[in-house]
């Protein structure tokens, strides 16, 4: 599957995903609908995946939604636009994967949606996030910030459309960690296999499960897994976990 925004590789079960539009990654249309096609088909594009690494090439992650899109939009043509940037975020969310972000340089607006839209995030010291949507007539990405840091902080980066560093948001816990420019991608890779470790059925489930409970209350949240671990148990890789367990041997998965 061929892209003109984007590259896909694949390495140790984890696949990368790297947006190229230089000269920050500033997302257009069809860089959205890119997005969606790689992170839906993902599973088709690199069955081997268990993991993804979503990242930019060059010195930034995403410079922010391409403001010329900005200047033509109006309220009639707004609704089919938003969707399709709906769409890729929404991609991201519901991979059938875990996805981290690897970011470094500006996070900016869309930038900050898409991390956002990942499981864990990881950053590098140059990494700079920053809501300007009140600057440039636009609404959005705050709803993303907040499964990052607290309503507090996402609510002065809206308002106020400051630039924060990955230093400054790494406290509040939505940033595993931050680390060197030079060793983004090696540790994004080293946590990303840390993931891929586990049993490929696991993960997605995992996965699936992390997503539906989210936002329920204790007792669904519970209950819903529980109905996971019953579906799982059907699995030969669950089987394979206790007896390598109790052999005090490493597991063999496959997948099944």
């Amino acid at each position: 599957m061929s892209f003109e925004n984007l590259s896909v590789s694949l390495r140790s079960h984890v696949a990368t995903v790297t947006m190229r539009r230089p000269p920050v990654n500033a997302v257009d249309l069809p860089m959205y609908a890119e997005i969606k096609r790689a992170f839906s088909t993902i599973r088709d594009i690199e069955p081997e995946a268990r993991v993804v690494i979503l990242t930019g090439e060059g010195r930034h992650f995403c410079g922010g939604n391409d403001l010329n899109e900005f200047a033509t939009m109006t309220p009639d043509n707004t609704p089919v636009r938003m969707l399709q940037v709906r769409e890729a975020f929404t991609a991201i969310y519901d991979c059938a994967l875990p996805v981290i972000a690897a970011v470094r340089g500006v996070a900016v607006g869309t930038g900050v949606a898409l991390a956002g839209s990942c499981d864990m995030v990881i950053a590098a010291e140059s990494a700079r996030f920053s809501l300007p949507e009140i600057q440039v007539g636009a609404m959005g990405g705050a709803k993303h910030l907040s499964r990052l840091v607290p309503q507090g902080v996402v609510r002065r980066m809206h308002l106020t459309a400051d630039m924060l560093t990955a230093s400054e948001l790494a406290p509040y816990g939505g940033i595993v960690s931050v680390v060197p420019d030079d060793r983004l991608l090696e540790e994004a890779h080293a946590l990303a296999g840390r993931v891929a470790r586990h049993s490929p059925v696991a993960i997605r489930i995992a996965k699936r499960s992390l997503n539906q409970i989210e936002y329920m209350d204790l007792r669904s949240g519970y209950q819903f897994e529980q109905g996971l671990t019953a579906e799982l148990s059907g699995y030969d890789d669950a089987k394979e976990a206790v007896a390598a367990f109790f052999e005090k041997r490493p597991p063999r998965y496959t997948g099944r």
